[in-house]
């Protein structure tokens, strides 16, 4: 699929960069207990690969996640821009809203990913501490709307809460990358094909 093969790139080029998207399925990688050969036991179990590289959710993420980072990058500069110069509250208040808007939606279809794959909607084995970092970034843009919506709040601190929230969201990203390598070049070891997990935050 084109996604898949784009993400496959993608993954390759970054390897060795500590980069960032989340949503997206939602890591410092985190893969399951090692075994008593000292290696690491595979991220997919054979049947999960098969539904992991069957389900239209796999492209539901794969598409989601850099969306969510293209909205990420747009608010970042947004955000940066009200809190060194004044100016753009309007603009930088709503990409925020739309950053967290995409955070939702790629959430809720993660989580329906990882039930398809793994049989339980969060904290599946191969995904646990992403799943973990995913709720601080998700409690975190919440947060924001709460104080955005409350009114007690001034936009400068509101701000800083969204910056809060977007650091959350690039360590998440990255955690997520690091597993996107791991699953590749587990792919490459075991059948040559790839399948994207999503990024979540």
């Amino acid at each position: 699929m084109l996604t898949l093969n784009f993400f496959e790139r993608f993954v390759g080029f970054v390897d060795d960069c500590p980069w960032a998207t989340y949503a997206g399925q939602r890591e410092i990688n985190h893969l399951a207990p090692r075994q008593r050969t000292g290696r690491h036991a595979p991220l997919y179990t054979s049947e999960e690969r098969r539904r992991r590289d069957e389900t239209p959710w796999t492209m539901v993420q794969g598409i989601l996640a850099p969306i969510q980072f293209a909205v990420f990058l747009i608010s970042l500069f947004l955000v940066l821009r009200y809190l060194s110069t004044g100016e753009g509250q309007a603009a930088a208040t709503v990409s925020v809203v739309v950053k967290t808007v995409t955070l939702y939606a790629i959430m809720v279809t993660g989580a329906i990913w990882e039930r398809v794959v793994f049989g339980r909607y969060l904290f599946a084995r191969a995904f646990f501490w992403e799943d973990v970092f995913s709720m601080l970034v998700l409690t975190l843009h919440t947060l924001y709307l709460v104080a955005l919506f409350s009114g007690g709040v001034s936009v400068h601190a509101q701000m800083n809460i969204a910056l809060a929230a977007y650091v959350s969201y690039v360590i998440n990203a990255t955690q997520f990358v690091l597993k996107l390598r791991a699953a590749r070049l587990e792919s490459g070891r075991s059948s040559g094909s790839f399948g994207a997990h999503g990024l979540s935050s």
